[in-house]
């Protein structure tokens, strides 16, 4: 199946945040992405559509001065493990480093080894840890960095 990867709309904020509740324990309300697309100016906002016009994945990064925030990233669980996290994750860095981003960086649970391993793929080092940053079990989240969007 092939996938396009193009800005989210504001059309799209439902399915989204459909994909974000069948993703992760701690969803954001319908309502911060409609935030993050129509009026947050530091926001970039993607997401992975089939040929068909189903959203299969979507991204938030937070652009801020030099530096990519990956805020959220999520594939729906009947598009997982085809690569399209890691599509929708390098648009998202290329576009961050046209606009002037030298690195990144994001949190990822410390038990979600799958994202680990992607990250990592891509250059992203571990550089610390938020001590029971999620409130829903008491997580740790592992701070991970990429230096250097040179890639891009």
């Amino acid at each position: 199946m092939n996938f396009i990867i193009r800005k989210m709309t504001s059309e799209d904020v439902r399915t989204v945040a459909e994909i974000d509740r069948l993703s992760f324990s701690l969803p954001w309300p319908e309502h911060s992405f409609r935030y993050e697309v129509a009026e947050n100016r530091a926001a970039r906002c993607w997401v992975a559509e089939t040929d068909d016009k189903r959203i299969a994945a979507m991204l938030v990064l937070w652009l801020i001065i030099d530096e990519a925030h990956v805020a959220t990233l999520a594939t729906h669980p009947d598009f997982r493990r085809q690569g399209i996290g890691a599509q929708i994750l390098t648009t998202a860095l290329r576009d961050a480093a046209r606009a002037g981003a030298t690195r990144a960086l994001l949190e990822v649970r410390e038990k979600n080894e799958a994202a680990q391993a992607m990250y990592k793929k891509f250059g992203f080092e571990v550089a610390g840890r938020r001590p029971k940053y999620y409130r829903d079990n008491g997580e740790d989240a592992i701070l991970m960095t990429l230096h250097n969007l040179e890639f891009a």
